[in-house]
C-alpha cells in the first residue's frame, strides 16, 4: 500500500491542546498513527460516536488492520487515554519547570491540569470519567509522569507544612479536578482568572 497521510501528535509550549501535525504513514507505525488519528477524532467528536472504523478511514487503512492493533474499541480507548495521560505529564512538567518548581511549580502543575481539560474535553473525560483505566488502576500498573509529579509535589508539601503526603494528593487533585469538572459542565465559567485564584 503507498503512504497515506497520517497525523503526529504533539504538544504546543505554549497550548495544553493535542496538536496533531501530518506525517508520511509508513507500515511500521501502523498502532502510533491510529492512536493520533483516534486524538484528533476525540477533538471533534464525543466518545459514543468514535469507532475503529472511523479511525481505520482517517488513516487510510482497512479496519482489519485496525484489529491487528485493537482488537475492540475498549482496547483503542484505553490506549488513548494513556496517550492523553502521557499528554498531560508533559503539559505539567513544563509547567512545573517553567515555574521554577517547588510549591509554586506544584500549583503550576495545577494549572496545567485545568487548562489541559479545557483544550482536550472529550479526552480528558476519557481519562478520568470512563472505565476504560480502571484495570490498570486496580492492579497498580497505572504509573504516569503526571502520577509521579503529584506524589512528589505532595511529598514537598507535606514536609514543608506537615501532613499526610497521601492526604496532600487527594486534596490537590480534588481542587484541580473539582474546578476542571465545574467547569466543563458549564457551572461555572473557564475564566483564567479563577483559574489563577482558586489554585494559587
Amino acid at each position: 500500500m503507498g503512504a497515506s497521510n497520517v497525523y503526529v501528535v504533539n504538544m504546543d509550549r505554549n497550548d495544553n491542546s493535542v496538536n496533531i501535525k501530518k506525517a508520511a504513514y509508513h507500515h511500521g507505525d501502523l498502532r502510533a498513527a491510529l492512536i493520533a488519528e483516534g486524538l484528533r477524532l476525540l477533538a471533534e467528536r464525543d466518545l459514543d460516536s468514535l469507532s475503529l472504523r472511523a479511525v481505520a478511514r482517517g488513516v487510510g487503512v482497512t479496519a482489519t488492520s485496525v484489529y491487528r492493533h485493537f482488537p475492540d474499541k475498549e482496547a483503542l480507548l484505553t490506549a488513548l487515554a494513556l496517550e492523553g495521560l502521557a499528554q498531560l505529564g508533559v503539559a505539567q512538567h513544563a509547567a512545573a519547570q517553567a515555574a521554577g518548581g517547588g510549591c509554586t511549580g506544584f500549583a503550576a502543575t495545577g494549572r496545567a491540569y485545568v487548562r489541559f481539560a479545557l483544550a482536550n474535553p472529550a479526552l480528558f473525560r476519557l481519562i478520568f470519567a470512563s472505565p476504560v483505566l480502571a484495570p490498570a488502576k486496580a492492579a497498580g500498573t497505572l504509573d504516569t509522569e503526571a502520577t509521579r509529579l503529584l506524589r512528589a509535589n505532595a511529598a514537598l508539601v507535606a514536609a514543608q507544612q506537615g501532613g499526610e503526603v497521601a492526604t496532600r494528593a487527594i486534596e490537590a487533585w480534588a481542587l484541580v479536578h473539582g474546578l476542571a469538572m465545574l467547569m466543563l459542565d458549564g457551572q461555572i465559567p473557564p475564566d483564567e482568572t479563577i483559574i489563577d485564584e482558586v489554585i494559587g
